[in-house]
């Protein structure tokens, strides 16, 4: 007998009927002879409905009371699976993340899992029960609720895998997998039948929506298997067949993955250039410009400074599309005084595309390949960034699909 995480989405709890369907399959894991433990989103739009109510109240909601609404979401979720599942014949017991209880510190709205006590859980599962507990949610150390900020429930289904030595984490979904790219660019995208933790993570990291990054993060420092699969497929299927769909994040490294130089494409259109022309070119003026930036809380992600002329430099660098005018406001208020840059400027209408595999590695060329693409198709690259296992480039917005489709086809990801 093995223990299994299961972990629902709020599309595949968006309903009764669905709520109903997923009772269905746990039931049959159940019955296979593995002890269950299940981690529910809360309904589709449930989470915005609830945050939305509190907007229209106040227009800077106090955190801890934000938590205090969202999490009530989840709490409706739980019941309700655990309803659906005694219906199926089993014992079903629910619990809210500070009933487990799951310790995250006082970062409201966004905070981060410290500990987990599974006792209670073991306990449960032992007695035959199937175990349900709320995602996205745990308590601090004054007794408050927290929520761990959007996409939470996936880092909580990961937590709960490692806290219980599962022997794996499903991660059920609107989607049937990870691809080699969005398949609504791409349409000839395949699913990825094996990843490993590092290429997941950066995908997810460069715009790959699939999993949250912190879920990525959890389950490769734990070594916790997931398997992200379909919640929309029959629920009574063959379970051996379930198990094997979808696809599954690890950290073993077979030589199927090493012929693979190249395992996807990713992208993301939320991000905004600012060019800060004519900077002294002299120690400590890249902190000058960082510096009042990173205080601000605002992330920045590429940098490239030119190299000199007569003294002088640009300084380029990429934030998030929703913090442009935030950054701008800080670099012309407390950066630009003190540096007497000659121009700033900046531009909304750029995405950051990006090659990701771990079969980089060992191969040469992948640049020079991705390079030669982009100059056929006549498209620009503003700005380059790479690591051991990807290679990204800044790119004007409107040539991000063109981007995507070529470069999928470069590199073979459509066979």
């Amino acid at each position: 007998m093995s223990l299994i995480v299961h972990k629902y989405g709020g599309t595949s709890m968006g309903s009764t009927e669905r709520i109903q369907n997923v009772a269905r399959r746990v039931a049959k894991w159940h019955r296979a002879g593995h002890q269950m433990v299940v981690v529910p989103s809360a309904m589709s739009g449930e989470t915005n409905r609830l945050l939305g109510l509190a907007k229209e109240i106040s227009d800077n909601p106090d955190p801890r009371e934000l938590d205090q609404i969202a999490a009530t979401g989840e709490q409706v979720s739980v019941g309700l699976l655990a309803l659906a599942i005694q219906k199926q014949g089993l014992k079903a017991k629910s619990y809210t993340g500070w009933q487990v209880p799951v310790r995250t510190n006082s970062a409201y709205t966004k905070a981060r899992i410290e500990s987990i006590d599974d006792a209670r859980v073991r306990k449960d599962l032992d007695d035959g029960y199937v175990v349900i507990i709320t995602g996205f949610q745990g308590i601090d150390e004054h007794q408050s609720i927290t929520t761990l900020g959007r996409g939470g429930s996936d880092t909580s289904a990961v937590a709960v895998a490692a806290a219980l030595k599962a022997e794996e984490c499903l991660i059920y979904t609107d989607v049937d997998g990870v691809y080699t790219t969005d398949p609504r660019v791409e349409p000839n995208a395949k699913r990825l039948q094996k990843i490993t933790f590092e290429e997941m993570l950066e995908m997810a990291s460069l715009g790959s929506k699939v999993l949250q990054i912190r879920s990525v993060e959890f389950a490769g420092k734990y070594k916790v298997k997931t398997r992200v699969l379909s919640s929309l497929t029959d629920p009574d299927m063959n379970l051996t067949e379930e198990a094997q769909s979808g696809t599954l994040i690890t950290y073993e490294e077979d030589k199927t993955m090493e012929q693979a130089v190249i395992s996807g494409i990713a992208f993301n259109r939320d991000e905004a250039k600012i060019t800060i022309a004519g900077v002294p070119d002299k120690p400590g003026v890249a902190y000058k410009i960082l510096g009042p930036v990173a205080q601000a809380n605002i992330d920045v992600d590429m940098i490239i400074q030119n190299a000199s002329h007569d003294g002088m430099t640009d300084f380029s660098f990429t934030v998030h599309r929703n913090e442009l005018n935030k950054a701008l406001d800080v670099i012309k208020a407390t950066v630009q005084p003190e540096i007497q840059a000659r121009e700033i400027t900046s531009d909304p209408e750029i995405c950051k595309v990006s090659v990701v595999g771990i079969g980089m590695r060992s191969h040469v060329g992948v640049a020079s390949q991705m390079f030669e693409t982009l100059s056929k198709e006549g498209i620009n690259i503003q700005m380059i960034s790479t690591s051991e296992i990807k290679i990204s480039v800044v790119i004007a917005d409107k040539y991000m699909e063109l981007a995507v489709r070529a470069l999928h086809k470069a590199f073979g990801l459509e066979s």
